[in-house]
């Protein structure tokens, strides 16, 4: 009996004063599975700019990052607010991670206008969602009503991008846009009976590791920028621009985001 309590324990507000709240290493394996996917999403769109399709491989890059976003924000946000970290809840995890796979796997053949594998990748990880949103609702009478209306929305929504897998690619950009405003109006309207508790420290820290990660990415394609412009044989000027570009990208992007963060958190005195 402790056993089966230990693996599944009531799934209530955590508290949003808690002390020394950090992000779990499941939390920073899931980061890391999602920023795979944000490299498919940038190699689909460098191969489509190359070809000379850059319109079409920027539309299909920014359907691609909304779909690895929106799924890695619900997660983090939810698990801000309710994560215990049972053994359901770990299960529900590796299976988001199962479909951040799935859609990182699928995000070449979307930019092919195939579309099948980032749809069953993105309802995998949604429908972990809702199963933790049902769980909500049975363990916690106070946002009950909230996470039932966040369980449903979320099944809702699910069966239009199941349904955009039979639209035709001339429709993708209209319906497409109908769907996110689906998807952000759920939170809006889930969140009316009362607002979920989140860990301020904790999004902060999660926003800002998942940013690291991915600047991790930007910092290996300017690595790989470079060596093709060395291993090319071309000028020393076109050498040195991109060198200096990337790094300026790099530093720009880690100045923009971080530094001010850090002088938040450290005021001078």
């Amino acid at each position: 009996m402790n056993r089966v309590s230990s693996f599944i324990r009531p799934l209530v507000p955590r508290d949003p004063n808690e002390e020394h709240r950090v992000a779990t290493p499941l939390e920073l394996l899931t980061d890391l599975c999602f920023v795979v996917a944000v490299a498919q999403a940038a190699t689909g769109l460098h191969h489509a700019i190359s070809d000379g399709h850059w319109a079409l491989g920027v539309g299909h890059f920014v359907m691609a990052f909304f779909a690895i976003w929106w799924t890695w924000l619900n997660f983090t946000w939810f698990a801000s607010a309710f994560d215990n970290d049972d053994g359901i809840a770990r299960l529900l995890t590796i299976f988001q991670i199962l479909g951040s796979l799935v859609l990182a796997a699928g995000i070449v053949r979307f930019f092919d206008d195939d579309a099948l594998l980032i749809i069953v990748g993105y309802v995998i990880m949604r429908i972990a969602l809702v199963i933790q949103w049902i769980r909500v609702s049975r363990n916690c009478p106070e946002y009950a009503l909230t996470a039932r209306r966040y369980a449903l929305g979320v099944v809702l929504v699910q069966a239009g991008w199941i349904g955009f897998y039979f639209v035709p690619s001339a429709l993708y950009v209209p319906t497409f846009l109908f769907l996110v405003l689906c998807e952000f109006a759920v939170p809006v309207i889930s969140e009316k009976p009362g607002m979920t508790p989140w860990h301020p420290h904790h999004i902060a820290e999660r926003y800002s590791l998942f940013f690291i990660i991915v600047l991790g990415e930007t910092i290996l394609s300017t690595t790989v920028a470079i060596q093709d412009a060395v291993a090319g044989e071309h000028p020393a000027a076109k050498v040195a621009y991109v060198v200096i570009g990337g790094i300026l990208i790099v530093f720009s992007l880690w100045w923009l985001y971080l530094l001010p963060a850090k002088r938040g958190r450290c005021p001078r005195r």
